[in-house]
């Protein structure tokens, strides 16, 4: 059997194409070259160099390898040129005079300037390009000219010279074709009225494009038409630094081991220290708006005197939640519609059942000089767990433990979350935060209250109240609060009070001349004035942008 000449060797694999695999080769050492330079790297870092290298494509080494390569050249022009020359005018030209791309040539001033080695000077000038349609036009000739040469001598309907031109170019190409004055636009036929024309706008593209000046007049009518925009071309003049060297030398930042073997350290040049640099900064936590509000408005009620009371308990029964309140059964707020119950545990196996048995007879019967509310009360009503809707259960509780004991006045706070099965919107949450105030003694009159909320809201910033008469199942009488806001230049509502009624202080087991007065308002609003912040949404929720958080400033309530 004969030999046929074959391209694979004996193993069957097929002859080294010897010119590629150089440069394979040739690539793969300067790219390793080039990464372990670019990032810095000292030996012992090395191998992490090379296994990145590794992973990119041949596409990207190649790349990388030319982005290299071309940056030492513009390196080496540059410091090359300075060693017999005292400046580079302009590194446009000088780019361009050596047919390096002028944004190596940029890059490389940005890295020698940086190390001293030379001292650049921006350098802008304001030039013309051509937008795509400019360029279209640079090619294609200007619309008006494609018009022109569309029509033949004898003229040319519409229809067709449209099918010829296409829509957009005929619509501009027969107003400016009439505007020079090159056509007449007939009824039936479009014809010249000129034979011979000069395309001036693509004579004018053209200039343009080859970097040729033209008249401020001729620039302002193809801005008109955006055949072109203003670009700012950004260069520099170099001249050699306090640092010029014609080469740049190699700055370690570490001394290691072989470099006091071999010696090397007597002539290794370091890196500089930046003693003023600032380092990155901390990450810390970031105090919420509306903790801030509530710090201060907690510290306005221990400067007033008040007890804050424990407010831990976000479930609560039916009965703190209403039936203690003197509140119906069938009061609307207790349906699901406003109110979140819970499906386990859904009710309460703990109350107090001497209590529970006057508030039942003050809502069937009456009593205390009150009718009641003549229907029949059920216990299982009462026993269902809620998500409380108020933190006036709170107080409810409070005052029942105070009644327990021989009396003594008190002054109770709480400001905590509520949840309310509310549809939200830019003014309203399902869940939000109440603050309360109660004051407790003997012979107090609505007289107190008035007195009471003017001292609490002028703490606040609030001097202008005026009162509204309302109703609350719980308080009569009851009134709403008003302040006269200078920003809106109008009366805004701000808060809820009354007095607490004999029907749910007495089955408590308070004396009969032991009077409560209280008040209400949301912490979210006052909250929302004062960082200017028109949507509840901004302010608590998934939604809340943690700039906010971190840059709020200073609540300032209280302080004179």
């Amino acid at each position: 059997m004969g030999y046929v000449k074959s391209n694979h060797n004996t193993m069957g694999w097929p002859k080294p194409n010897i010119s590629i695999l150089f440069t394979t080769v040739s690539l793969f050492v300067v790219g390793i070259v080039v990464l372990v330079r670019v990032s810095g790297c000292e030996e012992k870092r090395s191998d992490a160099v090379l296994s990145t290298y590794l992973h990119l494509s041949v596409r990207r080494r190649r790349s990388i390898v030319r982005r290299f390569l071309g940056l030492r050249m513009a390196e080496e022009a540059v410091l090359g040129y300075l060693q017999n020359n005292d400046e580079i005018n302009d590194s446009g030209e000088f780019a361009a005079e050596r047919g390096i791309d002028h944004n190596e040539i940029v890059n490389v001033v940005k890295s020698l300037h940086g190390f001293r080695y030379v001292d650049a000077v921006d350098i802008k000038r304001e030039t013309w390009v051509l937008t795509d349609e400019g360029n279209t036009y640079a090619t294609l000739g200007s619309p008006e000219f494609q018009l022109i040469l569309a029509i033949p001598p004898e003229g040319i309907s519409r229809d067709e010279l449209q099918k010829k031109l296409g829509p957009s170019v005929f619509k501009i190409a027969c107003a400016q074709a009439a505007k020079n004055k090159w056509v007449e636009m007939g009824k039936q036929l479009i014809s010249r009225k000129v034979q011979d024309v000069e395309d001036r706008v693509k004579n004018l593209l053209l200039q343009i494009q080859q970097g040729q000046g033209i008249g401020s007049d001729d620039i302002k009518a193809l801005k008109a038409r955006k055949l072109i925009v203003p670009q700012t071309w950004k260069g520099y003049s170099v001249k050699k630094g306090p640092n010029y060297a014609p080469k740049r030398k190699k700055v370690v930042t570490d001394l290691t081991r072989d470099n006091f073997q071999s010696g090397e350290w007597k002539e290794i040049e370091f890196k500089e220290y930046n003693y003023t640099a600032k380092g990155q900064p901390l990450e810390g936590g970031s105090l919420h708006p509306l903790l801030k509000v509530r710090a201060q408005i907690k510290q306005i009620f221990h400067c007033m005197g008040f007890e804050e009371m424990p407010t831990n308990n976000y479930v609560e029964s039916s009965f703190w939640n209403f039936d203690s309140l003197f509140q119906p059964q069938q009061h609307p707020a207790r349906d699901s519609h406003d109110t979140f119950f819970l499906e386990a545990p859904s009710t309460t196996k703990k109350l107090p059942e001497d209590y529970v048995q006057r508030v039942k007879q003050i809502h069937e019967s009456g009593g205390y000089e009150s009718r009641g509310y003549a229907y029949d009360w059920k216990r299982e009503e009462a026993n269902k767990n809620l998500l409380r809707t108020h933190t006036t259960a709170v107080s409810s509780r409070m005052l029942y433990q105070l009644a327990q004991k021989p009396f003594s006045p008190k002054k109770y706070f709480s400001i905590d979350r509520v949840f309310r099965n509310e549809a939200v919107d830019r003014t309203h949450l399902a869940e939000f935060h109440q603050i309360e105030g109660l004051v407790c003694d003997r012979g107090l009159t609505l007289c107190d209250l008035i007195g009471v909320l003017h001292d609490f809201f002028s703490r606040l910033g609030m001097t202008k109240l005026k009162f509204k008469p309302a109703y609350n199942p719980y308080t009569e009488p009851s009134m709403e609060i008003f302040s006269y806001h200078e920003g809106f230049k109008k009366w805004v509502e701000v808060g809820n009070s009354g007095m607490f009624r004999p029907e749910m202080l007495r089955p408590m087991g308070l004396p009969e001349d032991v009077q409560v007065i209280a008040w209400g308002l949301s912490l979210e609003r006052p909250t929302m004035i004062m960082y200017g912040i028109d949507n509840i949404r901004d302010l608590f929720g998934h939604k809340v942008d943690l700039g906010l958080i971190k840059k709020n400033s200073i609540c300032r309530l209280g302080i004179e």
